[in-house]
């Protein structure tokens, strides 16, 4: 008896030949870049390395595109970035010890903010494995042990024949919800070696669906249908997903106000009647919240900057859609749903009933209208206007990336992203350092349209040296630095709290001149220029440096009130 699936495990006369007479000259790295090739991956983002020469050597007699940058750290930021772009598992190759964990930070915001990255990293002589202390350079006792806390998977190699399993398995875990970065390790000499093993062809490596269970769904559609006043807090789980428009029409079918994460900026139309925007660090959003009778959370673990740094204390009944179940009622008790958001939401689409709430614009109104109130009560016209010159200056469809800086934490509430996956910063981690070669990742996904960074000058000399990759690849990024002469909300912080600040002041170099010694041109501008000069430097293909010597303040906290 013959099955359809027996026909499939068939090889054609073509993978036959190609299996019996694999060509010449291949060693352990070609197993890798060949299953990288056959997962999908276009392109992949590293540092070379002693250790991992074998992977690099194998580059060259593949298609793959690469992008190499002059940090690790940096090459994963790229990496995240290009996942969130694209979707796809990005591929980060390291070499060993300090290669490998000069990574970390940038493993650990892909992993906060659920973002796909399979790195690949070499690991010392097979030899010299098992925490024994042989003195290989690089060596680490269990190098996968300083990983394992960091992401979502881990995946060792011992032998050549390994390798394509293990990169199909990681490639897989990466990509099903929730998104996130994975570590697969592969010796040295497993790389150098001959291989005769055949050219790997055929991967499948297809990310399960995670879907809701139905008597979840049913009881939160009841609990949302007989609400009387429902809210919906939509964090970056729906821009991960893909859900938005789902969303939008979940949203309207109830009648529900809805209030977009940091996380989740685009989520929903920003000037939909709907819409609370972004003003989750306010109290009047969060009062707001707190009144609604069913509150549904849907890709979001409300953590600090959800939540108004946890003085949110709901007093309905809430529902939380989440994909990562650790996150599942981490800090509220809720009815939990661990779901894919667009699953979840879809499956609430199809058995709500819809609402009529002639009452939820005027009411989201009222909050809005508060919330600019006491923001212009703080005479911040300075902030606003650069924001504003900024959005201005920015083409609707560009993504932006924005380093930890006083700019981007106004961003989080107050700018219009203009639709999902378009807003993203390391609020996930909060390291310094990632708005730039995020920003390089994001044009390499994409050379279409252009793509902004912005950093504070702290933040910007974590990223100095992707000038020299912006220009190797003429990748089409804007750099906006505002230059506060420091570390601007640390400042703040240290100011506020002691009533002086140490450590934050910096010496720093002349960006425009520095950017223009890598090739990159660069122009010095005011608040009054900004709009202008950056929307000729985005609108000029290839990169550009544009500085804005200003200070920014914060507005004031509701959370301490």
């Amino acid at each position: 008896m013959t099955h359809d699936h027996d026909l499939e495990l068939r090889p054609t006369a073509a993978q036959t030949e190609a299996a019996l007479n694999p060509p010449p000259g291949r060693n352990g790295g070609d197993l890798v870049v060949e299953t990288l090739a056959g997962l999908g991956a276009t392109t992949v983002f590293g540092l070379p390395g002693q250790h991992a020469l074998g992977m690099f050597d194998a580059l060259r007699r593949s298609d793959l595109r690469y992008i190499g940058l002059r940090v690790e750290n940096n090459a994963g930021f790229a990496a995240d970035a290009y996942g969130r772009i694209t979707g796809e598992a990005a591929p980060l190759l390291l070499s060993t010890g300090p290669g490998a964990l000069t990574s970390l930070a940038a493993l650990q915001e892909a992993r906060a903010a659920s973002a796909p990255v399979l790195a690949i990293s070499s690991q010392i002589p097979t030899a010299g494995l098992g925490g024994g202390r042989h003195g290989f350079l690089h060596e680490l006792p269990d190098q996968s042990a300083s990983f394992r806390g960091v992401v979502k998977s881990v995946h060792t190699v011992r032998t050549q024949s390994q390798i394509p399993s293990a990169i199909a398995e990681a490639w897989k875990s990466a990509l099903t919800a929730p998104h996130g970065p994975v570590w697969v390790e592969i010796p040295q000499d497993v790389l150098l070696a001959p291989t005769l093993l055949p050219v790997v062809t055929a991967v499948d490596a297809t990310p399960e669906d995670l879907v809701p269970r139905p008597e979840l769904t049913a009881v939160a559609a009841d609990l949302l249908s007989r609400a009387a006043r429902p809210a919906i807090i939509a964090g970056g789980g729906v821009v991960r997903a893909d859900a938005s428009k789902k969303l939008r029409q979940l949203a309207e079918k109830l009648r529900a106000p809805v209030v977009t994460t940091p996380g989740g900026k685009g989520a929903f139309p920003w000037n939909h009647p709907l819409s609370l925007q972004s003003w989750l660090e306010d109290r009047h959003t969060t009062d707001f919240l707190e009144d609604a009778d069913v509150l549904l959370v849907v890709g979001s673990g409300l953590g600090e900057l959800s939540s108004n740094y946890h003085t949110f204390r709901p007093r309905g009944r809430v529902i939380q859609i989440e994909a990562d179940l650790g996150k599942l009622e981490s800090n509220h008790p809720a009815l939990g749903i661990h779901a894919d958001a667009w699953h979840a939401v879809q499956a609430l689409l199809e058995t709500v009933t819809e609402r009529t709430d002639a009452t939820a614009e005027g009411r989201v109104g009222e909050v809005l209208a508060r919330v600019r109130e006491r923001i212009s009560a703080q005479e911040l016209t300075l902030e606003q206007g650069v924001l504003e010159s900024v959005r201005r200056a920015l083409p609707a469809d560009s993504p932006s990336f924005w380093d930890m800086t006083i700019l981007a934490y106004w961003a989080w509430s107050a700018f219009d992203a203009k639709g999902p996956n378009h807003l993203h910063s390391a609020q996930g981690a909060g390291g310094l350092g990632y708005g730039f070669p995020a920003a390089l990742g994001a044009a390499a996904a994409d050379p279409t349209r252009p793509v902004l960074a912005v950093s504070g000058d702290g933040g910007a000399l974590y990223s100095i040296a992707e000038l020299a990759t912006a220009k190797q690849y003429d990748l089409n990024v804007t750099w906006l630095i505002v230059d506060d002469g420091g570390y601007g909300i640390l400042r703040e912080y240290m100011t506020d709290a002691f009533g002086e600040a140490t450590a934050t002041e910096l010496t720093r170099p002349d960006y425009v001149a520095l950017a223009e010694s890598f090739g990159v041109p660069g122009v010095r501008t005011s608040p009054e220029a900004l709009e202008t000069d950056l929307a000729k430097a985005l609108g000029t293909p290839g990169p550009s440096v544009v500085v804005l010597p200003a200070v920014l303040r914060m507005f004031a906290a509701t959370h301490l009130d």
